[in-house]
């Protein structure tokens, strides 16, 4: 391991923009397809890596359903969400914010407990065992209809102790927050936090109904916000945190090449912007993979990487005096 890998791999960071859906590696597909019972359209987990090869978000997410019908009992959700805590932890992370795609499961008559208890059983495990801390947030699929998010917010009633927010995610284009507006109304008058996707394949328009109509905590990739100079004003006067997906741009060609990622940019700008795994299994790398790959590829300095790992606690939904003791940890580890 070089230094940089090195430096990166140690300094306390946190992840706030994973789709545990998305971590579903296609060893993991096979071995929950056999104990369940579920035939799969592959031979092998070779010819399952070969159908990664996508080149938009919507021929991803064709697969990334497709997979996920292997996910049908707690033990799964569990066993998925604590691979990835491990790989996570392995990463130098301290603390992460994971979404979860319910409508995926319930729409093939999985109960929204039985997701909700897996996921929660791994959250304290990872706690207890790796010292990770985690929150989860509740995604609606935008390409179905506000009625059906105002059904999962419902069904999620009983664990709104437990969620800690509300996301919007799946096929963007087409798919505007606008069209979500009163059932996020609903989930912040329950206490929810609030975050969507917006800007990744979307307009800047986008984004700005996410600020002005959804009113949210987060934006959740943001890339295209760069095109509005009065936009990106704003999210840096706002101090709006940007969950950026660095690999999964690369791979969904939102950018042709990691070197003219906007990443730099957005620091240069003022902007919150932080770096994030998306749907790992499926865009080529983990949290700390995005980190040396971006750092590589636009020269970040070590200062630069530092804002970006006190980006992701700032970012958090973590109360006041846990974010501080985090950003008195960076500021130990790059003091030695």
């Amino acid at each position: 391991m070089d230094d940089l890998a090195a430096f990166i791999r140690g300094l306390p960071k946190a992840e706030l923009h994973l789709h545990i859906e998305g971590s579903l590696e296609p060893e993991q597909m096979f071995e929950f397809a056999r104990r369940n019972g579920v035939a799969l359209p592959f031979a092998n987990v070779e010819e399952v890596r070969a159908a990664y090869a996508f080149s938009n978000l919507q021929d991803f997410l064709d697969i990334y359903y497709q997979g996920a019908q292997v996910l049908l009992k707690e033990a799964d959700f569990h066993d998925l969400a604590m691979a990835y805590f491990r790989r996570v932890a392995a990463d130098g992370a301290r603390h992460v914010e994971i979404f979860f795609d319910p409508q995926t499961h319930t729409d093939r008559g999985v109960r929204f407990a039985t997701v909700a208890k897996g996921l929660f059983s791994a959250m304290d495990e990872a706690e207890q065992t790796l010292g990770i801390t985690s929150k989860l947030i509740l995604c609606f699929l935008r390409h179905l209809s506000e009625e059906a998010a105002f059904e999962t917010l419902e069904q999620a009633r009983p664990w709104l102790d437990r969620i800690a927010g509300v996301g919007l995610d799946s096929s963007e284009v087409g798919h505007p927050p606008s069209k979500f507006a009163r059932v996020f109304a609903a989930a912040r008058k329950l206490g929810l936090k609030v975050v969507a996707h917006a800007g990744e394949e979307g307009p800047p328009a986008y984004v700005y109904e996410a600020l002005d109509l959804l009113e949210v905590d987060r934006i959740d990739h943001g890339n295209h916000s760069l095109e509005d100079d009065a936009l990106t004003e704003r999210l840096v006067r706002e101090g709006m945190t940007l969950t950026v997906c660095p690999l999964s741009n690369l791979k969904l060609c939102v950018v042709d090449d990691l070197a003219a990622h906007p990443l730099k940019r957005m620091l240069d700008l003022g902007l919150r912007a932080t770096v994030n795994s998306d749907d790992p299994a499926y865009f080529g790398g983990y949290l700390a993979q995005n980190w040396i790959e971006t750092a590589r590829a636009l020269s970040l300095t070590h200062a630069e990487l530092v804002t970006l790992a006190k980006n992701s606690f700032t970012g958090s939904f973590l109360a006041p005096d846990e974010i501080a003791r985090h950003l008195a940890d960076i500021d130990d580890y790059t003091a030695n």
